[in-house]
């Protein structure tokens, strides 16, 4: 399940850390610090999504996997 789950995690980081970024600099946080901050945030939160991303995929389409 690694291999899916780090495939997964290259399309959830980077939407994550994106709404993340957005989300900052909407609330006002314009500092270097805080745009970083938050794409690491956003990056690392995407770690346990993308393995319960997996997770329910390989639950859903083999039957095996439960």
């Amino acid at each position: 399940m690694l291999p899916l789950t780090l495939i997964i995690h290259i399309f959830t980081g980077a939407t994550l850390s994106g709404t993340a970024i957005v989300l900052a600099l909407v609330l006002g946080a314009t500092t270097a610090a805080a745009i970083i901050g938050a794409a690491i945030a956003g990056f690392l939160i995407a770690f346990p999504a993308s393995w319960w991303i997996a997770k329910t995929i390989r639950a859903n389409t083999i039957p095996s996997a439960r």
